[in-house]
């Protein structure tokens, strides 16, 4: 069985901010669970679970929900993305150096040949998602890479008013 071997760069492939982010979500649950230990619903935990599964899913939407743009049908009747435009195409520069990096490995492979294999069939969450944030930015706005986590954060304060 071969183990995990750090090779240092972990801090530092993922943006800054989308890092940040992810941690404050991550810290902001812990604190919640360890506060209502001993009172906690099975619906408060549902409604944590759920929220950290959306801070996933708004994250991913928000690193490649542009990728449909950026398919196109070549001539054997394939769809395939553009990577460079597709790269180019995030107003961050921090992500368009993650995506960079991220093109290149089995899971993005193995995304975007999921996304050629599907061509209208089931929607998945993902999917509705990505719909939902190409409704709402159909142009890439330079206004920031953290501006999901935002109303993330709102419910968040919510849960823990509950």
């Amino acid at each position: 069985m071969i183990g995990v071997v750090p090779l240092g760069d972990e801090d530092c492939i993922l943006p800054s901010k989308l890092q940040a982010a992810l941690q404050q979500i991550l810290e902001e649950r812990e604190d919640m669970l360890g506060r209502e230990d001993g009172e906690q619903s099975g619906d408060h935990q549902a409604d944590l679970s759920s929220l950290l599964s959306e801070a996933f899913v708004r994250f991913f939407v928000e690193m490649v929900g542009q990728y449909p743009q950026h398919m196109t049908e070549s001539s054997n009747g394939s769809r395939e993305i553009q990577r460079d435009s597709f790269r180019k195409s995030h107003p961050s520069r921090g992500v368009r150096q993650f995506l960079q990096l991220f093109m290149e490995t089995q899971m993005f492979a193995g995304f975007i040949q999921d996304k050629e294999l599907r061509k209208s069939g089931f929607r998945g969450l993902f999917e509705v998602r990505v719909a939902e944030y190409l409704d709402s930015n159909p142009e890439p706005e330079p206004s920031g890479v953290n501006k999901f986590f935002k109303g993330l954060g709102n419910k968040m304060k919510l849960l823990q008013i509950k």
